[in-house]
């Protein structure tokens, strides 16, 4: 029982299914992975598909493409499914019917029917179906290929068989329909209708296919660009690694070689000021003698007496040089300025190309809320206060001192005057916007200038791809890709505003040396829709705050 359960599982029609056709195999061939398909239909694929030979069910890609043969196994195999089928249509059809409509009449063993009636509601075999063929009356009856469920072939209004198509109305017809109602419409055979939407059908079918194909194929596409990106991926890590290693390396070396030079540049310095020294003390001695020799006159007050003793005395003049012009500058190690120099270049290519430092500027991150009340008559802003639109439409709020008038500009209600804040913004699929921070007291109304000197720290995108930091004069700026999210930094006390693209960590452009002197807000512009193009919203997202 076993076995024979076994057996018929593996007899199971899903067995035998091309993929393509989903039809039982006809002429079955296998590729190199193992997938059976018919012949024709693995043929015609690949025929479609020439630059591309790919296994449609596991998608395994093949370098050229593969010869087919008819696999013979595969093929015994389905044709003993066939005759297996076949044998038990024939022994039990009224049990299996696959498919076929049955004979009404046939008591026992049902044949397949070869006509079914209109009038009589019936099929017949041929045996009993020649009573329809003898009998005039019955001669009369609508006979149509064999079809189940005959009633809805029926018209329920005028209890006529269907026999048309309405091309106006889209409905099947009788005699009387279409002589009626449907007197001054198109109508067609349910023939001509149904070879039509066949047609239909399968250009559909085969708009599908098509459809599938190309979904498939962008998946392909995608999954070489995911390995591509991957392999790219390893070999920047690779030359990552490689890079920051050798300047590592290099600038230890530097560094020995320069604590080297420093000191033997020291060593020569205490060399030459020691032999100053020394000529110094020896000239000392010297004078110091002749001073000796001064002291030996008598500072008499008698003239006579004076004369005498001065005259009498041999002075020998020191061998002494000028030293006017002779200066020591302990301040040769100018190496420190360059070093300085070193630091700020290197810190500023690092942080281009990911700073460490944003992780802990992250812990800084504040809740940034939209102010409505801030906002141009022509800016939308939700609800919750995270995201701005600009829109055609122009409000009617309230023309308060605080609000933005001609330019499309909003505040956050938050105002810093101390400490550290950090906020994040998304400006994905914009083209244009302003970012930054502004003082309390700005102007806000009439024409507007972005810069320092007129209270902004900010930096905009233009034209999708023209970015630039107000700094006065502006600042042409160089990113490797296009931001899709902005963080924002300030350290109040330090006057520092940094700006960040989050995905890559990089630092975009730094404000620093800023004076600020009274509380500063966090300052948006979505600028305008530009008919659709820009219509994205500026989105303060909440800060993932990395450990």
């Amino acid at each position: 029982m076993a076995a024979a359960a076994a057996a018929c599982s593996l007899m199971a029609e899903e067995n035998f299914l091309c993929s393509i056709c989903l039809d039982v195999f006809n002429k079955p061939a296998s590729i190199p992975c193992g997938h059976n398909f018919c012949l024709d239909c693995i043929t015609e694929h690949w025929d479609n598909n020439a630059t591309v030979f790919q296994c449609p069910i596991c998608n395994e890609n093949f370098p050229s493409r593969p010869k087919l043969r008819v696999n013979t196994f595969v093929a015994e195999i389905v044709a003993k499914f066939k005759a297996t089928v076949q044998d038990k249509s024939r022994s039990a059809p009224e049990e299996e019917g696959n498919g076929e409509v049955l004979c009404d009449t046939c008591t026992g063993a049902k044949l397949p029917a070869v006509k079914s009636c209109l009038v009589c509601f019936s099929s017949y075999c041929d045996a009993h179906l020649e009573r329809h063929q003898r009998i005039p009356a019955m001669m009369k009856h609508k006979l149509i290929h064999p079809a189940d469920n005959l009633e809805s072939r029926m018209c329920k209004t005028h209890d006529e068989p269907f026999e048309s198509f309405c091309s106006v109305d889209q409905m099947l017809l009788c005699e009387s329909c279409e002589r009626r109602e449907h007197k001054s419409h198109k109508t067609v055979s349910l023939d001509e209708e149904a070879q039509l939407r066949k047609t239909q059908l399968g250009m559909e079918k085969k708009r599908t296919d098509e459809m599938i194909q190309v979904r498939q194929q962008k998946i392909h596409d995608i999954e070489l660009s995911v390995e591509a990106s991957r392999k790219n991926a390893a070999t920047v890590q690779w030359y990552n690694a490689h890079v920051m290693t050798a300047v590592v390396d290099y600038i230890r070396r530097s560094q020995a070689e320069l604590t080297e030079v420093i000191e033997m540049k020291q060593k020569k310095i205490e060399r030459e000021t020691k032999g100053f020294v020394e000529e110094l003390e020896g000239e000392i001695v010297q004078i110091k003698q002749k001073r000796v020799q001064l002291n030996q006159v008598s500072l008499s007050n008698d003239a006579f007496t004076f004369l005498d003793s001065f005259l009498s005395l041999t002075i020998t003049p020191p061998q002494v040089k000028d030293w006017s012009n002779v200066t020591f500058n302990s301040d040769e190690f100018t190496v420190k300025e360059a070093l300085a120099t070193l630091e700020t270049t290197v810190r500023k290519e690092i942080r281009s190309l990911c700073d460490p430092d944003l992780k802990e500027m992250q812990q800084h991150a504040v809740d940034v809320t939209l102010d409505p009340d801030t906002a141009n008559p022509q800016l939308s802003v939700s609800p919750d206060g995270k995201q701005v639109t600009h829109e055609d439409r122009k409000r009617n709020p309230p023309n308060t001192p605080e609000r933005f008038e001609n330019v499309l500009n909003v505040l956050a209600k938050e105002g810093f005057s101390c400490g550290k804040f950090y906020y994040e913004v998304q400006v994905k699929d914009k083209t244009s916007w302003d970012l930054g921070v502004a003082n309390q007291s700005i102007n806000r109304k009439g024409d507007i200038r972005l810069s320092p000197m007129n209270g902004y720290w900010t930096i905009w995108l233009r034209k999708g791809n023209e970015l630039t930091a107000n700094a006065g004069p502006a600042v042409n700026l160089y990113v490797r890709e296009m931001p899709q999210k902005i963080g924002v930094f300030v350290d109040y006390e330090a006057g520092q505003v940094s700006f960040y693209d989050v995905d890559t960590r990089a630092c975009i452009f730094s404000f620093t040396g800023c004076t600020f002197t009274e509380k500063v807000f966090p300052f948006f512009s979505p600028c305008a829709n530009d008919g659709g193009k820009n219509s994205a919203p500026l989105i303060v997202t909440p800060v993932k705050r990395n450990s």
